[in-house]
């Protein structure tokens, strides 16, 4: 969270946060499917369902009007895979805007892609770098993924991992980096990680 004492900077900050050019990294652990891949780049579609939830909807839904009036929005997530069972290395953010990032496009609804009961419980430790600022995106986008947060039992998550009930979804705001609105210098803030980050860290060769 960023909070500035001068409206001029506010203002700027704003501007920034609209168009895009702050940049933020989480982290996440997550109890599914394992990832094949290294690094991915996901376009999907937002809104609420009939019932009022949030959730995935295609590619081709965007910019169709749903019942009550609010449309479909897009929503972009870049993920990197840190670890898997414990094993893989945690780094610092890299650069996600290589072309050879492999990039999903959702085709269909998320209640169908991941409805079926054949459940993994491979623990997946992942880096996700949001591209849009959509409500509880990381969450929807992990879950459409075969992966949803552990303790996130709104969207999937188990409440139960080895026998510990989870307290809260596994989710942390990892760093905001932006151009300072006076200085015009890049600057970084990075949050302290959660305990179940420095467990997770720690088991990682």
């Amino acid at each position: 969270m960023v909070i500035t004492k001068c409206n001029k900077v506010a203002g700027k900050l704003v501007k920034a946060f609209t168009e895009h050019k702050v940049k933020k990294t989480y982290l996440a652990l997550c109890i599914g499917y394992p990832p094949s891949w290294d690094k991915i780049k996901i376009c999907s579609g937002h809104g609420r369902s009939k019932h009022g939830a949030w959730r995935v909807y295609a590619m081709s839904d965007v910019g169709r009007t749903l019942p009550g009036g609010p449309s479909v929005r897009d929503m972009s997530t870049k993920f990197e895979l840190l670890g898997t069972n414990g094993k893989g290395q945690f780094r610092e953010p890299s650069n996600v805007d290589s072309d050879d990032i492999e990039l999903i496009t959702v085709q269909e609804k998320a209640a169908d892609h991941t409805s079926n009961g054949d459940v993994k419980n491979d623990m997946i430790f992942v880096r996700a770098y949001p591209q849009s600022g959509r409500t509880h995106q990381i969450r929807l986008h992990c879950q459409y993924l075969g992966f949803p947060i552990r303790g996130d039992v709104k969207y999937g998550g188990v409440i139960e991992w080895n026998d510990v009930a989870c307290d809260g979804h596994a989710l942390h705001a990892e760093s905001l980096s932006f151009v300072h609105p006076v200085t015009e210098l890049p600057i970084t803030f990075r949050a302290p990680l959660p305990s179940w980050a420095n467990e997770v860290i720690s088991t990682m060769g």
